[in-house]
């Protein structure tokens, strides 16, 4: 097992999974190294909100297992383009870990899934899903008018 990145455990893991080589913190062509030489990312975070790093193993075609919480509920479809498990759930994550990695036809599929799927995404993407949901929100809520940077130019949105 190979960890990235550093953090307040990286003594604790040292100690308690002495076969685990840590790399410690990555950039650029080393890290995109890091990610295509992956069988599969686990992402068991529970405090990242964005997951940056859940994106960039897709892109790279890694198979990628995260918790269904933040971005990767977002991007991660169960069994579709990676595989996600209820937010917490240790064993779990455990469980779905374990059947990734003796699973390699399911790895490669995910993986190739997973690619695709980040193909698909893109800061505008990303801005414009963001803009629709403020307009669902606002067409929920009842207000009078839309601001007019949602709808561009001040043209009204429905």
């Amino acid at each position: 097992m190979i960890l990235v990145g550093d953090g307040p455990l990286r003594a604790t893991l040292a100690r308690t999974c002495p076969d685990a080589v840590l790399a410690g913190t990555r950039h650029r062509e080393d890290l995109a190294a890091h990610y295509a030489s992956s069988d599969l990312f686990l992402f068991p975070s529970l405090t990242e909100t964005f997951g940056n790093v859940t994106l960039e193993a897709m892109a790279s075609g890694v198979c990628t297992l995260a918790y269904g919480y933040a971005a990767a509920a977002e991007t991660i479809r169960d069994l579709g383009n990676g595989a996600v498990v209820r937010c917490g759930d240790e064993d779990g994550f455990i469980e779905r870990a374990i059947q990734l990695a003796v699973n390699d036809r399911l790895r490669a599929e995910l993986g190739e899934a997973a690619r695709r799927s980040a193909e698909g995404l893109s800061w505008g993407h990303v801005v414009d899903t963001f803009a629709d949901a403020l307009l669902r929100a606002w067409r929920r809520g009842g207000a009078a008018q839309p601001w007019p940077a949602a709808t561009g130019a001040g043209g009204r949105a429905d």
